[in-house]
This record gives structure tokens, sequence and C-alpha cells, in this order.
């Protein structure tokens, strides 16, 4: 939209910032004119009022300029190929892979060594967890980020993260890297120097010397880290105040009601994707903007922070995109795509963390009917945008999904919450799975689990019992979840070590720095030992990895599972049978799962006539074999999966 004041305000800082009025156009100055409105009246809402508003508006364009000028010739044209093609993220051929880099193979160096075992699987996108310095112990596994322009020496050097990024890209793969938006370290240099009574910097945080101020904001803040943090303010002995720490006390969030935290903070970025990142997957995004009677989650101001951070980089790095870590209500999610019908406007990706609590519970329960309730509310998401699908993380499992979604399926809201929890960590009788409660809040009885997905799954218990079809049981869990998220539309993630069904490591209890914190049961060392075993068809990681890599590189084939808005829920009429259509340019897939851990079957004139796929002549993609109806019915194997079409 044209917006007089922006046109005269660039043209007033024209030749302030770029040194000349007019002439030949660089692409930085086509893209600047042509989102300089949009960036200007998101910019003029947050800080208008702001007595720095202008110089703050200018030191923006300065250090975008400098960012592009910086910016490496193969990166330039990087940018150049994905502005020829938007939603270059959305096809069906990338596949990710999250990991510690220090875990996986000790270093940045060490990863490129393991370069052949990610091809082995078909990975082509990397997730690195926090690379950037933080403090030895106080690190939060390095969300609490003490220099943005520094990776930590136990990952190695720039020049090795740089060449990591390069290899990547001559191999025609992805990089993505967190960036910690919401916070910084307590010994960031902008809290030491607010430690020290330097005004400005204070000014970087919610900082408050009256105590009652922070009391008025708990009132409406819940608290994220009950046990081991509970409340979301700290006092600060240096600065005679309260700080603001909503995650950990040596957490502290930053204030981006003032203009200089989001201009330096967009320089952070800037810098980190001049040196190769493709994906930033920005931690925390809803809790960015703070105001007191409220939450101080996903405000409207928020989403206009991330929206400055998409627009600025689009203008000096189109070629990367963002990706939202907000594990929210649906509704919610959806709104950090933006607010643009047309394209993303805001973010590009985001978790599907609904989907994943829908999966863990339809295991738990052995039917699908609080996942088929929710996902025939989920909202649609704006063109050019994708979702990213996963089963495990580095965190733990939040079951994310509505209380009205439980009820419709015939369950007690707080009751089938609290089976679910019993459930995870083995108490509760008939129990597959080895969890752990992860920060039980007593004043609302709940918890979320710790755990990996085998142990989870139930390889752990079966293997401890010496349970064969207990294994076999676990180990067709494992596959049936990896082959929906790879098929339900985004891109999948794999979480280091489930390709290979490693187990719970409680060895975290034995470390200081961890043993408070028991997501590490979940974040274990790569068992390289363990991996060689894929190479024996008789092993569960045989079982698991080969089944994996069979599906990862079916599934770059199948041009519907590219994400075009094309995901269709289907009617089965049995609750334990889950199905779904993928259609696109007269092409179509019905992936269709048992969840129940003995057989069934739908019938085949309830099911297919909602599809473009016929039952007669039908083949399953997975198997390669041709699937016949048998008096009317599809018949399942416990825990069996199906990619159906007549191609």
């Amino acid at each position: 939209m044209y917006n007089p004041t922006a046109h005269i305000t660039l043209k007033a800082l024209e030749t302030k910032v770029f040194g000349k009025e007019n002439g030949l156009r660089t692409p930085f100055e086509q893209r600047l004119i042509a989102l300089f409105s949009d960036i200007y009246s998101r910019f003029e809402q947050l800080y208008g009022q702001h007595p720095s508003f202008e110089p703050a508006l200018e030191l923006l364009l300065q250090k975008m300029l400098a960012a592009y000028k910086a910016r490496p010739k193969h990166l330039l044209e990087s940018d150049a190929h994905r502005e020829a093609n938007p939603g270059w993220f959305c096809n069906q051929e990338t596949t990710s892979m999250m990991l510690y880099v220090d875990r996986f193979n000790n270093d940045l160096k060490g990863l490129l060594e393991k370069m052949d075992y990610l091809e082995e699987l078909g990975v082509n996108m990397l997730h690195l967890m926090p690379l950037f310095d933080s403090p030895k112990v106080k690190n939060d596994g390095g969300y609490a980020v003490s220099n943005y322009r520094q990776v930590n020496a136990r990952f190695g050097t720039n020049d090795d993260l740089v060449e990591v990024a390069k290899k990547l890209k001559q191999s025609n793969k992805l990089l993505m890297l967190d960036f910690v938006v919401n916070h910084t370290s307590d010994e960031h240099e902008w809290a030491v120097k607010a430690k020290a009574g330097d005004r400005f910097y204070q000014n970087f945080y919610h900082t408050f010397r009256d105590r009652t101020i922070s009391l008025l904001y708990e009132q409406a803040m819940p608290e994220v880290f009950p046990e081991s943090a509970p409340g979301n303010f700290t006092f600060n002995k240096e600065m005679n105040c309260w700080v603001m720490t909503v995650f950990n006390e040596y957490q502290w969030d930053l204030n981006y009601s003032n203009p200089y935290v989001f201009v330096e903070m967009l320089d952070n970025v800037l810098f980190q994707a001049n040196m190769g990142v493709d994906i930033f997957r920005m931690d925390a995004v809803a809790f960015v903007w703070k105001q007191m009677g409220t939450s101080c989650q996903n405000l409207p101001q928020a989403h206009i922070v991330h929206q400055l951070f998409k627009l600025c980089s689009q203008v000096v790095a189109p070629g990367v995109a963002f990706l939202a870590e907000a594990i929210v209500s649906p509704e919610e999610i959806v709104k950090y795509f933006g607010t643009s019908n047309v394209w993303s406007n805001e973010h590009d990706m985001a978790y599907n963390a609904t989907l994943m609590a829908l999966l863990w519970n339809s295991l738990a329960t052995r039917n699908t009917r609080v996942m088929k309730a929710s996902l025939r509310d989920k909202p649609k998401k704006p063109k050019g945008t994708t979702w990213v699908n996963y089963v495990r993380c580095h965190d733990d499992i939040g079951m994310g999904f509505e209380d009205r979604h439980i009820a419709e399926s015939e369950y007690d809201p707080a009751a089938h919450r609290k089976f679910l929890t019993r459930f995870f960590t083995g108490d509760f009788e008939g129990s597959f799975a080895k969890g752990l409660p992860f920060m039980y809040n007593p004043k609302t009885d709940d918890a979320r689990i710790s755990g990996s997905m085998a142990s989870l799954a139930g390889l752990e218990q079966a293997l401890q019992e010496g349970n064969e079809l207990g294994v076999k049981r676990a180990i067709a869990r494992i596959n049936l979840l990896h082959g929906i998220i790879l098929s339900y539309g985004g891109i999948p993630v794999i979480y280091s070590g489930d390709e290979i069904a490693m187990l719970n490591d409680y060895s975290f209890l034995e470390d200081e720095s961890k043993k408070d914190d028991n997501r590490w049961v979940h974040r274990p060392k790569m068992d390289w030992a363990l991996a060689e075993k894929r190479k024996k068809p008789d092993t569960p990681q045989a079982q698991v990895f080969r089944t994996l890599q069979h599906m990862i590189a079916l599934r770059k084939s199948i041009d519907e599972f590219g994400d075009h808005n094309n995901f269709r829920l289907i009617e089965t009429s049995n609750e334990h049978v889950f199905a779904f259509e993928r259609s696109w340019k007269g092409k179509s897939t019905v992936v269709i799962a048992n969840f129940k851990d003995d057989g069934q079957y739908v019938y085949s004139h309830l099911v297919f006539p909602q599809t473009m796929v016929n039952p007669f002549g039908m083949k399953d993609r997975l198997s390669g074999n041709q699937l016949l109806i048998e008096e009317g019915r599809l018949h399942f194997e416990p825990y069996q999966l199906y990619w159906l079409t007549n191609g």
C-alpha cells in the first residue's frame, strides 16, 4: 500500500544513506523501494511515539545497507535464484534432521566427517541446535546467548560454520540455525553494561526498581518453568532492580518497545545470514512483546516485530526464510504466518506441534478420534508457507490440542490429560512407554513429557522384558509416525538418533549441569557403534533406518507430497484408522494408517468415493504391491501404514 509519509521519508534519507539521489538501482535499493512503505508503517506502529523513532529508523537503514554490501557473492546469487522461485522450501524433496553438533560428532568439523551418513539416509537439510557463545553452565542448552556473532569454541570457529554452510550449499542442502529472539544471557555484553549502571543498556531489558510493577505483570503471566524457575522476574543486586526473566533467571527478556533493541537484533540476524544460514528458527516468538495486564504472549505487537524481521531481511537477503517456534494453539500458530492472504509476510514456516501431540495421543488411546476432531478445525495457512512436521525434538512434549476436541471425542479433558501423563511415564496399566514427567505444575496438576521416540514408543520396555512381539510393535509404531510426518505436507524433521531407534539416556542424572532438566534424557550422544547395526537386517536399528531411508527416497518422487495446501482429511468410519489425501495436478495419494495394536479394516465403498484413488487396481507405494479389496474391505496389520495410489 502506498504511504506518502513513507515515500517522503525515504526520499529524505536516500542521499544520507545511499549517498546518491538517483541513477541505476541496485537489487537492494529496488527491494527497499518496493517494501519500504510496509517497513515504515510497522516501525511507526511500534515506535512512532518513541523519542528515538527517527534516528533509530535511520540507523536501521544504515545497518541494512552495510549488511547487503557485506553479503558474499555466492549468497547474492542464491538470493536471486530464490527470488525467482518463491516457495522454494515447499517442495516434497526436503527432509531435515535436527541435531546437537557436539552430541552428534564433537564439533563442526566432525559434522562434516559424517556427511556420508546423512547422504545415506537421504537428509538434505540440517537444523543445528544453538551454536553461538553461551555461558559454560547457565546456558539452557545454548538458548542463553552471550554473543550472537561468535561461534562457541567447543563447536569450532566462525570459519568452521561458514565452511559447513558452503559445503551444504554445494551439495544442495539447507542450513537452519536457531536465533534466540526473546532474551539474552545475563552475561551478554548488553546485560553486563546494564549491570554496570549503563542506563542505555538497562533499557534493552525490562527492569523495574519498584517491585509493585513486576508484581502487577505477574498477575496475568503464566509460568514457563514452574519447578525450576517459578515466577517471571529476578532481583538483580548490581542494578538494585527486578529484571523480567520469563524462562530462567539467567535469561533476560529483551525490551522490544525500545527501537534500538529491534535494530541491533536485526543486525545480528543479518550477520548470521551472511555466514550462510538459509533458515532461521526464531525461538520463543510468542513472547517478544510484553504488556502489563496480559499473558505477555501472542500479542499483536509481537507479530509486527516478526513482520519487520521478515520485511527487512527480504530487502537485504531475500533468500533467507524464517520458521516460527510457537508452541501454541492452531488458531494462534497460523497467525505467525502473517496477515497477507496472498503470500507470507511474517514467517515462512511454523512447527506443527499440534500434529505431533495428536500422533502421540493416538498411540496412547489406540484411536484417532481426537486427531480427527482437531484436524477438521485446523485453520488454512497462507500461500507460500509450510509446516514443519516432527515426532520428537530436543524439547518436551506438551499435549497442545484443545479441550473442546477432547470433549468432542467423548473424553473428560482434565482426566484425559492426566491419563496421557500417566501413560507416557509408564504409570498406567498396559502402557508401553518409558517417559519422564517434565515441569509438573501443582497449581494446574499438569505436566509435559520427556523421553526419546523409541522409549516412548515402547522399544525400551520391550527390550528390557525380552518381549519379541513388543519389539516388533514398537518398531511398527516408530515407522508409522515417521511415515505420517513424511506424507502430511510440509518439511519433515527427523530428530537425530530416532533414525536408529536410540533409547533414553539416563546419564544426565550424573551431570551437575544437566540433572535438574530431564529433557536431557532424550538428548543422548550419538551412538556410532549402535548406528553400525543399521547394516544388520534383523536389528531394530536396521528396521527403522532402512524403512525411513526408503520413505524419504520415495517421498522425493511424489509430486503431490509438496505443500500446496493440498491436504484433505478422509473419513474412514473406523476410529482406529486415520486417513488423508494429498492431490496435485491430477495425481493423488491416500495415506491411511492403523493406530490399533491389532488388525483392522475399512469398507472400500465408504472410504474411496471421497478420493481420487480407485480401489480397483490400487497400489501401495510403500511396499510396491497391488492391494486387493476382499469382501469390500481393505485390511490392516497392527500399526500398518499405506500410501495408496493408482499411478
